[in-house]
């Protein structure tokens, strides 16, 4: 499965901390082995897929988008203003 990364999506990562990029890298994991294992959204979101992992006492979601053989990492963040950010993009 071919695993591509969006412009904002690589950005935010970087800016991530070591905690933080572990426990992304291990989402990351999780959903190429199940793809399907994030929540799909309904409305303006109907697309996307949202997975909820956490870092020390903090949520993030990581929004994607899946295909056959290819899933799209779309954004990365905390809970707060995160559907409202990417009804922007």
């Amino acid at each position: 499965m071919k695993v591509v990364q969006t412009g904002s999506f690589r950005r935010k990562a970087k800016k991530l901390h070591a905690a933080e990029k572990t426990a992304l890298n291990r989402a990351v994991r999780k959903l190429v082995a199940s793809p399907e294992s994030g929540a799909l959204k309904k409305g303006d979101l109907a697309s996307i897929r949202v997975l909820k992992f956490k870092v020390k006492a903090q949520q993030y979601l990581l929004a994607y988008s899946y295909k056959p053989e290819l899933l799209t990492l779309l954004a990365i963040g905390a809970h707060e203003n995160f559907y409202r950010d990417i009804t922007k993009q």
